[in-house]
């Protein structure tokens, strides 16, 4: 059987005609189930029998049944139109936003505690929203990813100094000293950051953009030294566990708090309080329902912060 071709003259309002009269074996209350008049029904009856080069029905003064070629079209007709219906709502609801595919990207320890609260809120609410989840090894990175249109949506730190990104911040966390549990200053309920100016410290790489390395420098800067930094390394996990072999300190967000080892304290900072904050972020000309809906939901589960106009 030869694939029908868009040259055709078969139309989806000849479907639909073939099977009303197939179901009531009989055009006049086939017409009236159609909300039309009984001559065009027969008429598209007939030119799609002419187009089929076949006869679909029986029709005597009494009777309308249908033929065998009828009866072997009647079940692929119906699959057609249910198929359109399946086509029609699946449109309706990816324009609703409840259909879609969202590439969501994430980095570091301190985005763990959020991306399970939200993927699980969009596949209660929206289970057939499609979730691509994507890592990336810094905030900034995945930040790029939403600039170049890689990511549709990623949780970030602030500052972006990005155009055309749009963002909402999620938290505002407390810059932390790390220390090792026998240090001289562990015992100390806050930590004077200057008093750390001989120390060794130890953070993410020179060589990439991390938020957080960029606030220790700040910090150390403002409290008037250059930090030592004598180690790098690649993740948070493994600049705290060198913290906690005794290898140096380092300034964390207190989000990762949830890192504990034997060897390991966290302390507050003296002075002002000094923060980092989470964000979402998304392009601004992205105007996709399935991030509207996705966005909407993280308003619910990730709410923005109280954050002091002045810290």
């Amino acid at each position: 059987m030869r694939p029908l071709a868009y040259n055709h003259g078969m139309e989806l309002r000849h479907i639909v005609a073939f099977v009303a009269v197939a179901e009531e074996l009989h055009f006049g209350r086939a017409a009236a189930r159609l909300h039309m008049a009984q001559p065009p029904l027969s008429q598209r009856i007939r030119q799609l029998e002419s187009e089929l080069h076949v006869q679909l029905f029986e029709r005597t003064t009494r009777a309308v049944l249908l033929t065998e070629a009828g009866e072997a079209m009647l079940d692929p007709a119906r699959k057609v139109l249910e198929d359109l219906e399946i086509a029609i709502g699946a449109a309706r609801s990816g324009g609703r936003g409840e259909l879609g595919r969202i590439v969501l990207g994430f980095s570091g320890a301190s985005s763990h505690q959020h991306l399970p609260r939200l993927t699980a809120a969009i596949r209660r609410q929206h289970p057939g929203l499609r979730l691509v989840f994507a890592k990336r090894d810094y905030a900034n990175d995945a930040l790029g990813g939403v600039v170049d249109g890689e990511l549709d949506l990623a949780f970030v730190r602030l500052p972006l100094n990005r155009d055309g990104v749009a963002h909402r911040i999620i938290e505002e966390e407390e810059i932390l000293v790390a220390l090792p549990a026998h240090h001289r200053l562990a015992e100390q309920e806050r930590i004077t950051l200057s008093d750390l100016a001989e120390e060794p410290f130890i953070t993410f790489p020179g060589t990439v953009s991390s938020a957080v390395r960029d606030a220790l420098v700040h910090a150390c800067v403002e409290s008037g030294f250059g930090p030592q930094i004598t180690q790098e390394a690649p993740d948070t996990y493994t600049i705290l566990a060198l913290v906690a072999a005794g290898a140096g300190v380092t300034l964390v967000p207190s989000s990762v708090t949830h890192v504990t080892s034997p060897g390991l304290v966290y302390r507050p900072l003296a002075g002002p309080r000094r923060v980092l904050h989470t964000a979402l972020a998304w392009r601004a000309n992205n105007h996709s329902a399935a991030l509207e809906k996705v966005l909407r939901i993280a308003e619910g589960v990730l709410p923005t912060p109280e954050i002091p106009t002045t810290m």
